[in-house]
């Protein structure tokens, strides 16, 4: 008895040290696991001087090329706003055109820092597929086009009807869940290229077109005469469209989340691109803080405390990046509705940067 004493003393210190070494040198993975600390996504990115960035490069609004070659849009900003939090040049940033099939692999096998392609946030996406989503960055609903002299106005009116779409999306699949729900007959037209789903409705071979609101909305300004068509009022899902990165690695997803935070609060302050200037000698806490003057927020995530200035001076807050690219005076002219700030009747909120 004294012997197995003797031996449970001597291997226990021993039993206990090693767990805690394991401990120190992993963290736990999503699936339960533990998961040896390499390097982050954020020193590959650091290391090789740039962003690179998955768009879509073929939705006005939000990420498509101008005249002169430069790509512009919501989608584009979050890419140009974590760049310059990183490097101070909004303009570090390689930009890879995906489509709705590509996306996800894209990021999964690294091709891509970070995927903002108008992509829904689900439950699928989040855990099966790997992702990790940031903050949500506009609020959308799947939507219906059809010709204006077509005599549509309704879901019902859509029975026995061909509808466009594009497969691999949670469009396709929205869409069958509601003509099911309401049993309503409905022939789908799905095609992996979303500018093929749009040529055919355009042609007439589909009755009409289903995809987000925001993008119908887009894709209505390219078509030969825009005037010509109208998008139903009925709203068949939520889409909330988020950046995403892939799952374990909690340091890159924090300068993306917080990037994204920055534009939101930003606004919150009433600090843009602008008067950025005037609220360097502010003496509010939290003004000093979101400025790097303050505490050592930057350097928790691995960043210059003044990320959030260097966001700002380049991009602006989120409310500039909407207006310019979506609010009055784009062909859009779309309110800001849900994608206001919380406390002007929308659903953006940012965390406290304390």
């Amino acid at each position: 008895m004294r012997k197995w004493g003797f031996l449970i003393v001597f291997t226990l210190p021993l039993l206990l040290s090693l767990t805690g070494c394991s401990g120190q040198s992993g963290q736990t993975s999503a699936t339960g696991g533990t998961a040896v600390q390499g390097k982050s996504r954020l020193d590959t990115v650091k290391s090789r001087g740039k962003l690179i960035c998955g768009v879509s490069g073929e939705l006005p609004g939000f990420s498509f090329v101008d005249k002169e070659g430069n790509y512009k849009g919501l989608d584009v900003e979050v890419c140009r706003a974590i760049a310059s939090a990183i490097f101070d040049n909004p303009d570090a940033v390689e930009f890879r055109n995906l489509n709705a099939k590509e996306r996800f692999t894209a990021l999964q096998t690294g091709e891509i820092d970070v995927l903002s392609r108008n992509t829904s946030w689900t439950i699928s996406r989040d855990t099966s597929v790997g992702l990790e989503f940031a903050p949500v960055v506009f609020y959308d609903g799947q939507g219906i086009m059809v010709k204006k002299d077509s005599g549509i106005k309704t879901l019902n009116d859509l029975k026995d009807k061909a509808i466009c779409t594009q497969t691999g999306t949670t469009n396709e699949q929205n869409l069958a869940d509601q003509m099911r729900k309401r049993g309503i007959p409905y022939k789908p037209v799905v095609f992996e290229d979303i500018n093929t789903a749009y040529a055919t409705y355009a042609q007439g071979r589909c009755q009409a077109v289903t995809s987000d609101r925001s993008q119908l909305l887009s894709r209505k300004t390219t078509l030969p005469q825009p005037q010509n068509h109208v998008i139903l009022n009925e709203v068949l899902s939520k889409e909330p469209l988020a950046p995403a990165v892939t799952n374990g690695d909690s340091r890159w997803f924090d300068v993306v989340k917080w990037s994204i935070y920055a534009l939101i609060n930003a606004e919150e302050l009433g600090i843009n691109s602008k008067n950025l200037a005037s609220f360097e000698k502010s003496n509010d806490p939290d003004i000093k803080r979101f400025l790097g003057k303050e505490g050592n927020l930057g350097e928790g995530l691995g960043l210059t405390n003044d990320f959030a200035v260097r966001i700002v001076k380049h991009v602006g807050n989120y409310g500039e990046v909407y207006n310019r690219y979506l609010g009055p005076g784009t062909p859009f002219n779309l309110p800001r509705g849900q994608n206001n700030l919380w406390n002007k009747g929308g659903l953006l909120y940012s965390p406290p940067f304390r």
